[in-house]
């Protein structure tokens, strides 16, 4: 069981968490943190308790009307669920990108950043230090 304000990514294992899961996620964590019951939030947003319940847990895609009910609900703006939901993206992103960097040698990691940019990895012993910017976008579709 996930701690109160912890969103949990429940599914397969894909390349990315899928947005129903982690928009979920983040509505059931602000309904616990604010330890309203599913009946309460449910009523508030016109929602019946099963169809809420089915979009915590990631099982239903609900529509930006229903969204907007249920964060309205919550006192939450659309807006901050979508940030929130960028920052769970961002973070499954860098925890992936944790357990591929230390499978890695350090050569290994550098060599497969200079190819993945395009250039050819130096002849040298010295360390090789390249950023690589990542951007994530989230697209919301009624």
């Amino acid at each position: 069981m996930a701690a109160a304000g912890q969103v949990v990514l429940f599914g397969r294992r894909t390349a990315e968490p899928l947005l129903r899961h982690v928009v979920g996620g983040i509505l059931r964590a602000e309904r616990t943190e604010q330890a309203r019951t599913l009946l309460d939030v449910a009523l508030s947003a016109q929602v019946s308790t099963a169809y809420l319940s089915e979009v915590e847990r990631g099982r239903k895609e609900a529509s930006s009307e229903v969204l907007a009910a249920i964060c309205r609900a919550l006192g939450l703006r659309v807006v901050d669920l979508l940030a929130r939901s960028q920052d769970e993206f961002d973070a499954e992103a860098a925890r992936r990108a944790g357990v591929e960097r230390r499978s890695l040698t350090s050569q290994q990691r550098a060599a497969r950043e200079l190819h993945a940019l395009g250039a050819s990895p130096r002849r040298s012993s010295a360390p090789v230090r390249t950023t690589t910017p990542t951007t994530t976008v989230l697209l919301l579709a009624a």
